[in-house]
């Protein structure tokens, strides 16, 4: 729902093999500005897949990575200086041995592996938040849910019930938001008109326990928005979201 001038002609490096399993290899894509900064690192943001890919490829029929609107938000994160990630895995948490390749690898991909961004949207943020509480977090510098799923609080099953009928990892299972850690700035969207059951609910009551822990949070409601607004609600309220999530990771990435 939102095009910039060049994110059609970012450079891609397509298929790079970062991991080698007794059945395939696992690869990722990575989008970086056309124009490089005279072949300084730049940051990067990794788009994190809360699904296996080969239940995904059955489903939808092509892997998590190759998905229109990851493809688009990576075109759209470099064409804005930042490199972009995305990426085939076995199981959702093959994305920690993912962050662990990109900060011993990142001189080759002339990407700085110590500054990094996660974005996790929909059924992706539970594994997102994930990263977030992992030994990787120091390399993350900040992260973006977009009408995510977070971790189930208060006896409350909604993500793990979500978990069981879409098929997402819920990697957050028995975790609080006491396990975020206390100063990572975290951008949250929120889709007002979200018809996933009880996600709101869910996500409304994550708010909650991290303002009620001071966390440094940026927080955005689309009041007419749907779930998956970015790709289904052509409006400027949703262009808006868009621009302030972009300005967020250049301003906590780009420093």
């Amino acid at each position: 729902m939102y095009r910039r001038p060049g994110a059609d002609t970012v450079r891609v490096r397509r298929d790079v093999e970062w991991k080698v399993t007794d059945s395939d290899s696992l690869t990722l894509d990575l989008y970086t500005p056309f124009t490089p900064n005279r072949g300084a690192r730049i940051p990067a943001v990794i788009f994190v897949s809360g699904y296996p890919d080969p239940g995904f490829r059955t489903v939808f029929g092509c892997r998590f990575k190759d998905v229109g609107q990851y493809v688009s938000w990576a075109q759209l994160t470099a064409a804005f200086g930042i490199a972009a990630i995305t990426y085939t895995n076995r199981e959702p948490a093959d994305v920690h041995a993912l962050i662990q390749y990109v900060r011993e690898r990142g001189a080759s991909l002339g990407i700085d592996g110590n500054r990094l961004g996660i974005f996790g949207c929909s059924g992706n943020g539970p594994t997102a938040l994930s990263v977030l509480r992992s030994a990787a977090s120091p390399s993350v510098k900040c992260a973006v849910l977009c009408y995510a799923l977070t971790l189930d609080a208060d006896g409350s099953t909604v993500v793990a019930d979500a978990a069981k009928a879409f098929g997402f990892l819920d990697a957050c299972a028995r975790k609080s938001v006491d396990d975020l850690p206390p100063a990572l700035p975290l951008f949250i969207a929120r889709a007002g008109r979200d018809e996933i059951s009880h996600l709101n609910e869910s996500l409304d009551r994550f708010v909650a326990k991290a303002l009620a822990r001071n966390l440094p949070i940026t927080f955005v409601n689309h009041a007419e928005g749907p779930h998956a607004f970015d790709v289904a609600d052509d409006s400027e309220s949703s262009r808006d979201i868009i621009r302030l999530i972009l300005a967020f990771l250049r301003r906590h990435l780009l420093v």
